[in-house]
């Protein structure tokens, strides 16, 4: 089995955390990013897990000429894990055309350099938003895909597409896209976690940030939705659990287990949790009392939606391990040790 492997976007928050794992299963890894939404110094934290500093590159996956050139000087990857993509919901509504070209181009990209360079396996990291509002719930993977109430999340959908057309127009290739939930929370040693730059668009790191008083307080997007509590619904799975299962997917590709060409995973708990419960969870955790504010919807949220894992649970032998009281307790380690190493 060869264990050269590519992780495009591995200075983010679950690249590094994938990183951290495949450098543990002992594969050898190289990572491309551009450092648009990640920190170089993220590096020091998977070597200090891990004992190895993984080979890195700054490369704009949008630049054609440069991945090419990268594959053409680093002979032997078979594989990538693809995670380089721009990410937040609210951003995109305002910024379409920015999401469309950055998440699209480097897809094209990696995929014509997959077929130039004779690399057959891709891990892509897609997302539950293809699912929009799901009529049913949990919702599996033969669920319809609805139209996408974001432009990030029909840059999933079309990434998607694009995979399956050309893994159908080239056998050689093949992919698992995983459909992952909600990410949360951090490496138990602290050394890495969620960073975002500038104000945070997702729940947790804006809850830390709030708790440790960067911010004023957290905003709660809206208290009238059809949920027991009028918050939204997420499925929220620790990130040591998400990255643990781009390893398994990997594994299965490089081990030919795979039953197709192109295989779909939802990675999820199983378990819808409302914004209020999220809260309530940290609170227990960490013995802080969170100050937040009750504002409008938030243009590209859906309701609620929580994943039927058990493909994923059956086919890969993959299932999360930690809880959700865990994963807040990790994410608020990871704040108070970034704070006080800055």
């Amino acid at each position: 089995m060869n264990k050269k492997v590519l992780v495009t976007g591995g200075t983010g928050y679950i690249g590094s955390h994938t990183v951290v794992e495949l450098q543990n299963e002992g594969f050898e890894v190289y990572i491309i990013d551009n450092l648009s939404n990640s920190d170089i110094n993220v590096l020091d934290g998977i070597t200090g897990i891990t004992g190895k500093r993984p080979a890195f590159e700054k490369i704009d996956l949008c630049d054609h000429e440069k991945v090419k050139a990268f594959f053409s000087h680093n002979p032997g990857i078979e594989s990538i894990i693809h995670f380089a993509a721009y990410k937040a919901v609210g951003e995109s509504v305002e910024k379409p055309v920015l999401y469309y070209h950055n998440n699209l181009v480097s897809l094209l990209n990696l995929l014509t350099c997959m077929k130039d360079f004779n690399i057959p396996s891709l891990v892509f990291s897609s997302s539950c938003t293809v699912y929009g509002q799901p009529d049913e719930l949990p919702v599996s993977e033969d669920a319809p895909i609805q139209e996408a109430v974001s432009p990030y999340g029909n840059t999933k959908q079309i990434g998607e597409e694009i995979i399956r057309d050309t893994i159908h127009s080239c056998e050689q290739l093949k992919a698992v896209s995983l459909r992952y939930f909600n990410p949360i929370g951090a490496h138990p040693s602290s050394y890495i976690g969620e960073l975002p730059i500038g104000i945070p668009e997702n729940l947790v790191p804006y809850i830390t940030q709030t708790a440790a008083g960067i911010r004023d307080e957290l905003r709660v997007f809206g208290d009238d939705y059809d949920t027991p509590d009028g918050s939204c619904i997420r499925d929220y799975l620790h990130v040591v659990d998400l990255a643990q299962a781009h390893v398994v997917a990997l594994k299965r590709l490089l081990e030919k287990r795979n039953k197709g060409n192109y295989e779909i995973f939802n990675l999820g708990t199983g378990r819808g949790v409302s914004v209020f419960e999220a809260i309530e969870s940290f609170e227990r955790v960490s013995g802080k009392k969170l100050r937040y504010r009750v504002v409008d919807r938030r243009p590209g949220d859906i309701e609620k939606i929580w994943a039927n894992p058990a493909l994923a649970n059956n086919e890969m032998r993959w299932s999360t391990k930690y809880s959700l009281d865990d994963a807040m307790k990790s994410a608020w380690d990871w704040e108070l040790s970034y704070r006080k190493n800055k």
